[in-house]
């Protein structure tokens, strides 16, 4: 698997998340992990660190960020070579599996939105957080990224919540209403 991440996403950025990468690189060896944004500040995290690049991580620059305090849309149009475009770019181009930002998220959602499209059926993309408590996983789905939502949204996002149970987390088949 091969997982683009923003690495100039979020608090404490890129510090924390070239730490993380190089945590995660350690304990799945299998995956690669691109980092991508600025590649002299994340260089330079590496070289404060004294971490070793290991075969399993690589850099790709993007010279922009998505600020947090910054209107998602906006952002995207005037910053093209922004980290979380992309990395949503070397997802859609085939190499990479996977998307990660601990950025800006309206951004996150407008740059995968803009770049891959929703899946037929679906108006609105949801957020999933698989939270856990005493009997497992539950899923919660759009965390209130959406406003003004409609009747057939929260239905989409029911759906869309429990396929991701049953295929995802491989919970049995959920009895519902649908």
């Amino acid at each position: 698997m091969r997982i683009a991440v923003d690495a100039m996403g979020g608090d404490k950025a890129p510090l924390v998340v070239v730490e993380g990468a190089f945590d995660a690189a350690k304990l799945y060896p299998d995956t690669t992990i691109i980092l991508v944004g600025d590649k002299d500040q994340i260089e330079k995290v590496i070289a404060q660190k004294s971490f070793c690049l290991p075969s399993n991580i690589e850099i790709f620059h993007a010279s922009e960020v998505v600020g947090m305090d910054e209107s998602p849309v906006s952002a995207l149009r005037k910053k093209k070579d922004s980290s979380v475009l992309v990395a949503t770019d070397i997802v859609k181009k085939g190499n990479a599996d996977a998307l990660i930002t601990a950025g800006n998220t309206g951004a996150a959602v407008a740059a995968t939105t803009l770049k891959w499209r929703l899946l037929e059926g679906v108006d609105r993309p949801g957020i999933a957080l698989p939270l856990p408590n005493v009997k497992g996983i539950t899923v919660l789905i759009d965390v209130g990224a959406n406003i003004l939502c409609k009747p057939i949204h929260y239905y989409q996002y029911a759906l869309m919540g429990k396929i991701y149970s049953e295929y995802i987390l491989k919970k049995k088949k959920i009895k519902s209403a649908f």
